[in-house]
This record gives structure tokens, sequence and C-alpha cells, in this order.
């Protein structure tokens, strides 16, 4: 019972009889000496009224405050009135009415944990006093409002020596060490942003055709006796072209039109 206290209170309401309250509400009906909690027949009931509380769920509005006041007081701004069960007839007059506030419970820093009944010349330790009620003095408890907490950050994981040794970074991450320069030179060797630098026999290997490397071994000037050399009246006379053809033909003249 300590526990549900604790919990705040939800909703405020008045009864006709104990039977009367719905499922999830909570009936006063005794007071802190023992005696019998009804209210009497101010409330527009016969058999008189009685107090009850709810506690609802965690995303329930919670109630931070009551008022009693008597019905030719106006409403309180920021205040409803009490639930009643059964619903109040048209036109029944009320001695006192009952009024709650109603906040969300993110925006509540206090609530009710609790309403007492106690006779009139009672004080109640660590109960503020609210007004009377009846022939009663109604006295509240409050307290603070316990928000849920969010969900734990799970911490970040180590990663072992050995499944570091799995990973395909290169475990030398300084830029100045040869591992770190030998990988950026070959990064930029197939960066996009080198390739005009880049020539089609880029990486090919130089290897001499078999025909040519018996000559090599016995000398340079084996090879070089193979090569024909022309000069530049030679190469003209060989490729000399007079183009008549292309002459004559262009400069015959179109046939006449008859």
């Amino acid at each position: 019972m300590a526990a549900a206290e604790e919990a705040p209170l939800t909703g405020v309401g008045l009864a006709a009889a104990p039977e009367a309250a719905p499922a999830g509400w909570t009936v006063i009906t005794v007071t802190v000496e023992g005696a019998a909690a009804n209210l009497g027949k101010g409330f527009g009931h016969k058999g008189g009224g009685y107090l009850c509380v709810s506690r609802g769920g965690a995303q329930a509005p919670v109630v931070t405050d009551v008022q009693v006041l008597s019905d030719r007081s106006p409403q309180p701004a920021g205040y409803t009135r009490a639930s009643e069960f059964p619903e109040p007839r048209p036109g029944v007059s009320r001695k006192k009415r009952v009024y709650v506030k109603l906040v969300p419970p993110g925006a509540a820093g206090t609530a009710l944990l609790a309403l007492q009944l106690s006779h009139k010349s009672r004080a109640l330790p660590q109960h503020l006093r609210i007004g009377e009620i009846g022939n009663f003095a109604l006295w509240c408890k409050k307290g603070p409002v316990l928000h849920s907490s969010p969900p734990p950050v799970p911490s970040p994981r180590t990663i072992s020596a050995g499944l570091k040794q799995l990973s395909l970074q290169a475990p030398d991450s300084d830029p100045r060490s040869p591992g770190a320069r030998s990988s950026v030179r070959h990064e930029a060797l197939y960066d996009t942003a080198n390739i005009y630098g880049l020539s089609a026999m880029d990486g090919v290997p130089f290897t001499l055709h078999p025909r040519f490397e018996s000559k090599l071994s016995s000398g340079s000037n084996a090879v070089l006796a193979d090569l024909n050399m022309k000069s530049l009246a030679d190469i003209e006379e060989e490729y000399n072209y007079a183009f008549v053809v292309e002459r004559t033909a262009a400069a015959r003249l179109p046939p006449s039109v008859c």
C-alpha cells in the first residue's frame, strides 16, 4: 500500500456510495481516526457521498491541486469539476464543490500523492490542509513526480588485438611512416583525378623481341648494320607523285547544257 501511495493521483471524484465508484477508483470510506467518511447529504445524494481517487498510467495527467469552494464561487481558471458517480442530476444543489487541476506528467514538478479526511480540529503531519468538506477537514500529501528515465545508452565496444589483425585497415595510420606514404602513392596511382597523368604504357614491363636478342648480344653494331639509312632526297624521290591525274580532272570544264 505504501508503494501505491507514492504514485501521483490522476483523478479525484465523488461517489454516491462506495459501490458506485467505477473500477480503478479507490473510495475513502474512513477518516484517519477510523470514523465513517460519509460527507453527508450536502452533495445531492440521499445517502450522502464519498471522496474517491484514482491512479492511472504513466502518461495520464496528474492532480497537482485540489480546491473546495462554495457553490456560489466561480470555477477557478485551469481547474475542472471533480467527477461524480453516478452523473449528477441537473438542478441538484451543492453546498460545496470540488475542483481539481490536472497537468501532464512531463510538465508537473509536484503532484498529490494522497487525500485524507480527519476531524476538523485535528492536524496531520506532512500533509497540507485544503479546506473543509462535509463535517471533515480535507488534507493532501504532495510529492515530486518521478519521470521515467531515458533508455540506457550502450557503451562503445572495444576491438581486441586479434580482431584488429583481421581488419582491412592498415595498422600504421601515421602519415609520416613509410607504410602510410606507400599507401598514399598507391591510392594516388588509381585516383581518377590523376587519370590524365598516366599513359597507355605505364606499368607495362619492357622486353626485347627474341629476334633481336642474338644480335644485341653480339654487339650494337650488328643491330645497326640492318638499318637502311635514307636521306631526305631519297625519301622525296621514292615517294614523289606529281598528281597529274588529279589536276587534269580538276581542270576539266563541266559539260554544257543543251
